[in-house]
C-alpha cells in the first residue's frame, strides 16, 4: 500500500512539475509563437492563421474535438483536465486567436470604420478567453510563478479592451497591474528572460501615459515624446504605436488651434488634418534637435515629411473643391486665397525639411570622408555622394522660390538666392574634390576659385539681410578649407610633374636601372608591366599570284575522251534487250 501510495504521488508530483516546466514563462511562448509566424512584420493574419492550425492539431492529438463535421458542439476546459498540460496551451491559443484578429480588425478599420465594432467583440473574446486560463491556473497543480504570468496576461487583454472603448481610468489599472507582475519576474529570473519582460513593460508604458493624458495628466504628451526619441532608429511595431498615440493626443489639442501666422500674413486652419500637424511641428522639431544619434534624426525626419505629405495632400483636395465653385460662381482669381496661402506654407515646410534632412546626412559624410579608410574591402564615402546631397538640395531651394503667393515677397526671393548661393560654394567644393582624386589639377583649382567667388559673393550680401545665415553652414570655414587645399594642390600638381618626368608612371620592368621610391609597389595594383603589351610591327607573310596560268594552253585531249556512237533505233532496241552491253 505504501508503495502504491508513493508511487501515485511521485506521478502526480512529476505532472506538475512537467506543467510548471512547459508553462512557466507564458509570455515567452506568446513572443517565440509571434516573432516566428508573422509579427515580427505586423502581419496579423498570418498569426491568426497559425493559431487556427496549433487549436487544431491539439485538439486532435488530445481528442478534444467540439462535434462533428455538422455540428458544433461547445465544450471546456476543466480543471480535472490539466493531468495533460496541454489543455492550458489549448486555451491560451483560443486567447492568442481571438487577440490576433482583433488586431488584424484594427488595421482594417482605417479604412473600414464597420470594422470597429467587430474588433471590440474579438478583443472581449481574448479577456474572456485569458479569465479562462486565469482561473485554471488557480488549481493547485499549477505552480506560483506561472499563476503570476497568467494573471498579467489577463490583465493585458483586460487593459486592451478597457483601452479601445477608451475607460482611461480602468484601462490604466489593468495596464499597471500588468506592469507590476512583470517587474517582479523580470527580478526573479536570469537577464536572457528578464529582456523579455522588460519588453513587455515597454510596449505597455505608452498606453498607460495616454491613458494619464486623457484622465488630466499634461505632463504624460511630453514623456510620450521622451519614449520616442528613446525609441532609436529602429522603428517597428513600438515606434509605429508611440505615432499613432502621439497623434491621438494632437488630435484632442488641434481643437483650440484656429489660424497660422507667416510671412506676416495670417491665415485660418479649417482642416484637422493640417491643425494637428501645425501643432506637432514644435515637438517634432525639437525632437529632431534632440536626437541622440544620426539614426534617430533620420527616422525622425522621414516622419515628419510623411506626415508633411499626408497634410499637402488633404489640402489639395480642398483646393480642388474651392477650385469647382470659384468655377461655378465665375469669381476671378486675383488675390491668392487663403487656403492656397496654407498650401504653400505646408510645402515650404515640406522643402525646407528636405534641406535640413540632405544637409545633416552631408555633415555625417563629411566627418566620415575626413577620417582614414582602415578596410580597403569596404567602399567608404566618395565626393560624388556629397554632390548628389547638395543638388538634391538646390533642387529644393529652386522649388522654394516659385510658391505661388510669395512671388512678390523680394525678401523672401533675396533670402532663398543666399541660401543657393551658400550650398552652391559647398557643391562646387565637392565637385573639385572629386578632379582632385583623379589627378586633375587644372580642373580642380579653377573650381576652388569659382568656390571663393560664391562665398565672397554670400558675405557680402548676407549684409543686408539679418540673421539669413543663421541656420546655414559657416561659409568663412569653407574660405579657409579651400585656401588650405589650394596650396596643397599646387604642391600635389609639382610633385605629379616632377614623378612624372622621372618616370613613376612607367612600368617596373622598363626602369629597373633607376631606383625610385613607388609605394604602388606594395599596394593592391602593383605597375609591375603593361598589360596588355603594346602591338609590334612585324614582317607580314607574302602573297603569291600564279598569273602565268592565264597563258598556258593545255594540250587537246580529244583522243582520251570516250566518244559516244549514234545507234539510231537499232541501237535503241539492242539497248532494251541487253544486246548492246
Amino acid at each position: 500500500w505504501c508503495m502504491h501510495y508513493l508511487v501515485v504521488v511521485f506521478f502526480c508530483d512529476l505532472c506538475v512539475w512537467k506543467l510548471s516546466r512547459i508553462f512557466y514563462f507564458i509570455l515567452q511562448i506568446i513572443k517565440d509563437s509571434q516573432q516566428q509566424h508573422g509579427l515580427r512584420h505586423g502581419d496579423y493574419q498570418r498569426y491568426r492563421g497559425y493559431c487556427s492550425r496549433r487549436l487544431r492539431r491539439l485538439r486532435k492529438t488530445l481528442g478534444f474535438k467540439c462535434g462533428n463535421r455538422h455540428k458544433f458542439t461547445g465544450k471546456k476546459v476543466t480543471v480535472e483536465m490539466l493531468s495533460d498540460n496541454r489543455y492550458l496551451l489549448l486555451v491560451l491559443m483560443e486567447a492568442e486567436r481571438a487577440w490576433s484578429y482583433a488586431m488584424q480588425l484594427k488595421q482594417e478599420a482605417n479604412t473600414e470604420p464597420r470594422k470597429r465594432f467587430h474588433l471590440l467583440s474579438r478583443l472581449r473574446k481574448a479577456a474572456k478567453h485569458g479569465e479562462r486560463l486565469e482561473k485554471l491556473c488557480e488549481s493547485p497543480r499549477v505552480d506560483a510563478k506561472t499563476k503570476l504570468e497568467a494573471q498579467a496576461y489577463t490583465s493585458y487583454l483586460s487593459g486592451m479592451v478597457r483601452f479601445e472603448l477608451q475607460e482611461w481610468k480602468a484601462a490604466m489599472e489593468a495596464f499597471n497591474k500588468c506592469k507590476t507582475i512583470y517587474e517582479k519576474l523580470a527580478s526573479a529570473f536570469t537577464e536572457e528572460l528578464a529582456v523579455l519582460y522588460h519588453q513587455r513593460v515597454e510596449e505597455i508604458s505608452p498606453n498607460i501615459r495616454y491613458c494619464a493624458y486623457n484622465i488630466g495628466d499634461q505632463n504624460a504628451m511630453n514623456e510620450l515624446m521622451q519614449m520616442r526619441l528613446s525609441a532609436g532608429g529602429g522603428g517597428g511595431m513600438m515606434a509605429e504605436k508611440l505615432e499613432a498615440l502621439i497623434t491621438q493626443t494632437r488630435a484632442k489639442q488641434a481643437a483650440t488651434m484656429s489660424e497660422v501666422e507667416w510671412r506676416g500674413r495670417t491665415v485660418p486652419v479649417k482642416i484637422d488634418k493640417a491643425r494637428i500637424f501645425l501643432l506637432g511641428l514644435g515637438d517634432n522639431e525639437a525632437a529632431i534637435a534632440q536626437a541622440a544619434n544620426e539614426e534617430t534624426k533620420e527616422r525622425l525626419y522621414e516622419t515628419l515629411l510623411a506626415e508633411c505629405r499626408d497634410t499637402i495632400q488633404a489640402v489639395r483636395e480642398e483646393l480642388k473643391t474651392e477650385a469647382k465653385q470659384r468655377e461655378r460662381s465665375d469669381e476671378a482669381s486675383g488675390k491668392v486665397s487663403n487656403l492656397q496661402f496654407l498650401h504653400s506654407y505646408l510645402t515650404y515646410i515640406k522643402l525646407w525639411t528636405v534641406v535640413k534632412r540632405n544637409e545633416s546626412m552631408a555633415h555625417m559624410l563629411q566627418a566620415k570622408l575626413k577620417e582614414p579608410q582602415t578596410d580597403e574591402n569596404k567602399r567608404g564615402p566618395r565626393p560624388q555622394d556629397l554632390i548628389r546631397l547638395y543638388d538634391i538640395i538646390l533642387q529644393s531651394l529652386a522649388e522654394l522660390s516659385s510658391l505661388q503667393g510669395l512671388e512678390e515677397d523680394h525678401t523672401f526671393q533675396k533670402e532663398v538666392a543666399l541660401k543657393m548661393l551658400v550650398y552652391k560654394a559647398y557643391r562646387c567644393f565637392f565637385i573639385a574634390q572629386s578632379y582632385v582624386l583623379v589627378k586633375k589639377w587644372s580642373e580642380a583649382l579653377v573650381l576652388y576659385e569659382r568656390v571663393l567667388k560664391y562665398a565672397k559673393e554670400v558675405q557680402s550680401k548676407a549684409k543686408s539681410l539679418n540673421n539669413s545665415l543663421k541656420d546655414l553652414p559657416d561659409v568663412q570655414e569653407l574660405i579657409t578649407e579651400v585656401n588650405a587645399e589650394k596650396y596643397s594642390l599646387q604642391a600635389a600638381a609639382i610633385l605629379g610633374g616632377y614623378l612624372t618626368c622621372k618616370g613613376s608612371h612607367f612600368p617596373l620592368c622598363e626602369r629597373l636601372e633607376t631606383f625610385h621610391l613607388d609605394p604602388t609597389l606594395v599596394g593592391k595594383q602593383p605597375n609591375l608591366v603593361q598589360f596588355p603589351p603594346d602591338f609590334q610591327p612585324i614582317p607580314c607573310k607574302p602573297l603569291f599570284f600564279d598569273l602565268a596560268l592565264n597563258h598556258v594552253a593545255f594540250p587537246p585531249l580529244d583522243d582520251k575522251v570516250e566518244q559516244k556512237g549514234k545507234g539510231g533505233l537499232t541501237g535503241y532496241i539492242k539497248g532494251i534487250f541487253g544486246f548492246g552491253s
